[in-house]
């Protein structure tokens, strides 16, 4: 059964609904308040903290994905100019860097104007894209960062997307 047969209620809350997809997938999470989730998602490469909020004023569903990263200062402008090369290949989304926070984030806003609804099963890919780019770009971040590599050399690293059947 797919995750959006699960609802037949047009009017349901997209927190209330991110919530149950985090007990379907057995993710710790944590209801910050009625229109904020936080949960934590295992990837291969790291735990991703992400977070989902509900902004009633623009009628958008904000989602930011982060995992913590310090990189030395001297290798800041490197990391701007791949995150640049990055961003060029995310069409949904966007990679950005948080200093004072010293957080790598993905960051994605799900426009509902006009009185729509996300479906869980929207909603669940939203959330799975964030943890496929964070685990896509972590090699070529850390290799920019601790291994030397200019932008170019390091995002070729970059885990390529398969298309076809084996």
């Amino acid at each position: 059964m797919a995750l959006s047969e699960q609802y037949l209620e047009d009017d349901i809350h997209p927190i209330d609904i991110v919530e149950h997809l985090a007990a379907h997938h057995e993710w710790d999470f944590d209801r910050i308040a009625d229109d904020q989730i936080a949960m934590a998602v295992e990837g291969q490469w790291r735990t991703y903290s992400i977070t989902l909020a509900w902004s009633g004023y623009d009628e958008t569903l904000r989602m930011v994905c982060t995992f913590e990263m310090e990189p030395p200062a001297e290798r800041m402008s490197a990391l701007y100019e791949l995150l640049n090369m990055v961003n060029d290949q995310c069409w949904a989304g966007a990679f950005t860097y948080w200093p004072e926070q010293k957080l790598m984030v993905y960051r994605y806003g799900l426009v509902l104007a006009g009185g729509q609804v996300a479906c869980p099963d929207q909603i669940d890919t939203m959330i799975g894209a964030a943890v496929m780019s964070a685990e896509r770009y972590y090699p070529a971040l850390q290799l920019l960062i601790w291994g030397d590599r200019t932008p170019a050399d390091a995002l070729q690293v970059a885990i390529a997307e398969a298309y076809g059947r084996a």
